[in-house]
C-alpha cells in the first residue's frame, strides 16, 4: 500500500479484537500511526513491546489534540463499557474524528451513543467482526485473525458515508469481508448463532465441574467435549456483558433451545426412536450443508 489509508488508527482496549485489528493494519502499512489505550501502564509497554502498536496510553486525553480529519478511534472494550469511552471522545476528541467499534451487541452501542450524544453522531460506524479466539490479552493479538472473516457494519440513514467508506476500506486492508445489515437483525442473528452456543458452552462445563461428582469427569473427556466446549474459555466480563446487553435475544434463543431440548429428553426417556433419528438426521444434515457453505465461500475468496 503505497499511501496510508489511515493517518491515526487509535485503539481503545488492546486486547484480542483490538490488538489484532492494530497488529494487522501495522503488518500491511495500512496506517500512518496506530496508537494504543489501555486502563494499565504494563498493558501500553507490552502493547508496544509485541509491535502491536507504535506507542501507547492509559487515557484518551494524552493523544487528544493530535487527532482530526482522517484518523480512527476503534473502541474495543466490553460492551457495557463503551458508554464511559463514548463520554471521554466527546469531551476531547473533535468530530471529524472518525468512530468505530468492534462489540458483539449494536442495539446497546446505540443506546450509549443516544444517551452521550443524544444521537448516534454521523462520524460513528458500529461494527462487529466475527472472528474471535478463547484468548485474550494483548499476548493474544494476531495480525491475521480477520483475514477471510466476515465484519458485519450497520450504518444508519444519518451516517456519513465518507466515514463509512473508510471503515468499510480498513477492515477489507485485513483480509476481512465487509457486510451490511440493520441493529435489531444483528442482535438478533448474533443472539442464536453466537450468544446462544457460549450460554450452552458455559452451562454445560459449569454443570460438569459444579454439579456432577466425579473426579475423573474431564480426564476422559474426548476431542469432540474439547472442540465443542472451547469458546467456554473465553473472557467472562466480556460475554457477562454481551448477556445483559443482548438480552431480548438472547432469552428468546434459549427458550428455543429449551423447548427443543425438552422436547428431545421426552424422545430419549420414551424410547421415541423414529422422533431421536428424525432430529439426529435433519441436524446431521443442516450441519452438512452449512459445512458446505462455508467450504464454497472460501472456494471464491481464494479465486478473488
Amino acid at each position: 500500500m503505497s499511501q496510508p489509508l489511515i493517518n491515526k488508527l487509535v485503539v481503545v482496549g488492546i486486547g484480542l479484537i483490538g490488538g489484532s485489528l492494530a497488529a494487522g493494519l501495522r503488518q500491511v502499512g495500512a496506517c500512518a500511526e496506530v496508537i494504543g489505550i489501555a486502563r494499565k501502564a504494563e498493558t501500553c509497554d507490552e502493547a508496544v513491546a509485541r509491535g502491536v502498536v507504535d506507542r501507547a496510553y492509559t487515557s484518551l486525553a494524552d493523544v487528544a489534540n493530535e487527532l482530526g480529519k482522517g484518523d480512527i478511534i476503534f473502541i474495543s472494550v466490553p460492551t457495557l463499557s463503551v458508554a464511559a469511552v463514548l463520554h471521554e471522545i466527546k469531551a476531547f476528541i473533535s468530530p471529524e474524528v472518525i468512530i468505530t467499534d468492534g462489540a458483539s451487541v449494536k442495539g446497546s452501542v446505540q443506546r450509549a451513543a443516544e444517551q452521550v450524544f443524544g444521537q448516534v453522531p454521523a462520524q460513528f460506524v458500529l461494527g462487529h467482526p466475527i472472528a474471535g479466539s478463547e484468548k485474550s490479552g494483548v499476548t493474544a493479538a494476531n495480525p491475521n485473525l480477520y483475514k477471510d472473516h466476515r465484519v458485519i457494519l450497520t450504518p444508519f440513514p444519518t451516517t456519513n458515508s465518507l466515514a463509512l467508506d473508510l471503515v468499510t476500506a480498513m477492515w477489507q486492508a485485513v483480509g476481512a469481508e465487509v457486510l451490511t445489515m440493520s441493529v435489531e437483525e444483528h442482535d438478533e442473528v448474533l443472539g442464536a448463532t453466537s450468544h446462544l452456543p457460549h450460554v450452552i458452552a458455559y452451562s454445560l462445563v459449569d454443570t460438569l465441574a459444579q454439579d456432577i461428582h466425579n473426579p475423573n469427569i474431564f480426564r476422559y473427556a474426548a476431542g469432540g467435549f474439547r472442540d465443542f466446549t472451547r469458546i467456554a474459555s473465553s473472557d467472562p466480563v466480556m460475554w457477562h456483558d454481551i448477556m445483559r446487553a443482548n438480552k431480548t435475544a438472547i432469552l428468546q434463543s434459549m427458550d428455543l433451545f429449551i423447548d427443543n431440548l425438552s422436547r428431545l429428553r421426552s424422545g430419549i426417556e420414551n424410547e421415541d426412536s423414529d422422533y431421536l433419528l428424525k432430529v439426529f438426521s435433519r441436524a446431521k444434515e443442516a450441519r452438512d450443508e452449512f459445512t458446505l457453505m462455508l467450504a464454497k465461500r472460501q472456494e471464491m475468496i481464494q479465486k478473488e
